[in-house]
């Protein structure tokens, strides 16, 4: 029910008032949109999280040898 009467808001906001349709037509796709696409973003910025993650506890896992540990050619 929020994100209906934030679409609303939106639609009027965007068209102005006295449009008609447009404004709650807007508002309606407006909704719809942020309904499918917000839990895509989070599902893919908690991935990316996850995998910076990974990430960085491999590099603290993997030994780090000094420049002058290598074997010189």
């Amino acid at each position: 029910m929020f994100g209906k009467l934030a679409g609303a808001w939106l639609g009027s906001k965007v068209v102005g008032e006295n449009r008609g349709a447009r404004g709650a037509l807007l508002g309606y796709g407006a909704a719809a949109l942020a309904r499918r696409s917000v839990p895509a973003l989070g599902a893919l910025a908690l991935g990316g999280w996850a995998f910076k993650k990974l990430r960085e506890r491999r590099a603290r896992r993997s030994p780090s040898y000094p420049s002058d540990a290598a074997p010189s050619s």
